[in-house]
């Protein structure tokens, strides 16, 4: 009889594969919603995918090019998904969340999530699942959730790689955190 798989908070992948399933939602609940609803429900799936991007890329993209057989052009793959993924979200901050144009762009960022989530988790969170200890899944999860923490707040294109979020993610960070601070949007 096989067992059940455990699932762990800490586990980078159950981690990460609840926040799917969060940023799913919430793509529900702005398109759904109007008005300051909508632009309140916009702000935290904004947040949510900013913070999310900035783990994968410090945490698991690195650790999928270097373990698994296939993982380099499996995260380049990603990486562009992501790069053109935030290119969009700073696209849509600038619309009137009301508008046709942003329902339209919302409901192509979303379709676009969804499948960029799909192949993250069969191509990268799978395989490092098969690959990984339990010890090593732990560790990461606590850095993926040490990295959101400190992560930029909105989108930056062009910053999804360890190395450039390393570099430029503090200070975007700080200037995204005193923006949202200021403007209350965050």
């Amino acid at each position: 009889m096989a067992q059940a798989a455990i699932t762990s908070p800490t586990d980078v992948i159950d981690f990460l594969v609840s926040e799917h399933k969060q940023i799913k939602s919430l793509f529900a609940d702005t398109l759904a919603a109007s008005g300051e609803a909508r632009e309140k429900a916009f702000i935290d799936l904004r947040r949510l995918l900013a913070v999310h991007e900035t783990a994968e890329e410090e945490v698991v993209h690195p650790r999928a090019k270097r373990k698994l057989a296939d993982g380099a052009a499996a995260v380049d793959e990603r990486l562009k998904e992501e790069h053109e993924a935030k290119t969009l979200l700073q696209k849509l901050e600038k619309l009137d969340v009301d508008s046709e144009e942003f329902t339209t762009m919302l409901t192509e960022l979303r379709d676009a999530v969804i499948e960029h989530a799909t192949h993250e988790e069969k191509d990268e969170f799978a395989k490092l699942g098969e690959q990984l200890d339990g010890d090593e899944l732990e560790s990461m999860g606590r850095a993926a959730k040490l990295a959101e923490a400190i992560a930029p707040t909105r989108p930056h294109a062009g910053v999804e790689s360890q190395v450039a979020n390393l570099v430029a993610g503090p200070f975007a960070a700080m200037l995204d955190r005193a923006r949202d601070a200021i403007t209350g949007k965050g």
